[in-house]
């Protein structure tokens, strides 16, 4: 049983990496699967009823009916890089989270099997959270996910594609987010997000008591 409970209107920190070296992503469609399975999921809708609507109406059809339906969780920041990833979700439904994440790494876990041929899991075990439960934590740890790539030495933050970053800076529209007010109405404009976001990303890589939150390394 989980030491964190999940509670209806809270943000926890969700996070996984894969086991050892096997990549969560290898190309660029893997990327944009993974994306997807983020908007799709994020219903109460299940796998048969999903199966029946494709079988009987098509993918259009489905997409219009999960656009439709109640969302399980708020998506606030992601960072997906090569073998793990990060979010900062809230809550939405009882077990919202749980259930999210479950569809979410099933099915992409069986989608990366079969495309590289492989058998067996795809993650060390369950996923793991931390609840967020002062402001100060939800801004850090916003800064942390979002400059995770550049804290890695792996890219630039505000040029990569596979985070909240340049939705957060107002650069592009995603579908994925929602609540990100809470972040963003604690700054005067983005610039200066943007400057806190680098702030986090230098005393991440230089303050040896952060290490405990470097949550993962890349293989």
């Amino acid at each position: 049983m989980r030491k964190v409970q999940f509670v209806n209107g809270e943000y926890y920190h969700i996070y996984n990496q894969t086991i050892e070296e096997v990549p969560l992503f290898k190309t660029e469609e893997n990327y944009l699967k993974f994306l997807k399975n983020l908007k799709d999921f994020n219903n109460k809708s299940f796998y048969e009823e999903r199966k029946n609507i494709i079988a009987t109406k098509g993918f259009k059809e489905l997409g219009s009916f999960l656009g439709k339906m109640e969302k399980v969780v708020s998506i606030l920041s992601y960072s997906l890089i090569s073998n793990h990833f990060h979010f900062i979700l809230k809550q939405l439904t009882d077990g919202g989270i749980s259930k999210f994440m479950h569809k979410l790494g099933v099915s992409y876990t069986n989608y990366s099997n079969k495309i590289h041929k492989r058998r067996g899991p795809l993650f060390q075990g369950a996923f793991r959270a931390i609840h967020i439960d002062n402001n100060d934590y939800l801004l850090w740890l916003c800064g942390y996910i979002n400059g995770n790539v550049e804290i890695h030495k792996a890219g630039e933050a505000k040029n990569y594609k596979w985070s909240s970053f340049k939705h957060l800076l107002g650069l592009e529209e995603s579908e994925i987010l929602d609540d990100t007010n809470i972040i963003l109405s604690q700054f005067d404009n983005q610039e200066k997000f943007e400057n806190f976001v680098k702030t986090v990303i230098n005393e991440s890589r230089k303050r040896k008591d952060l290490e405990k939150y470097l949550l993962e390394s890349l293989n």
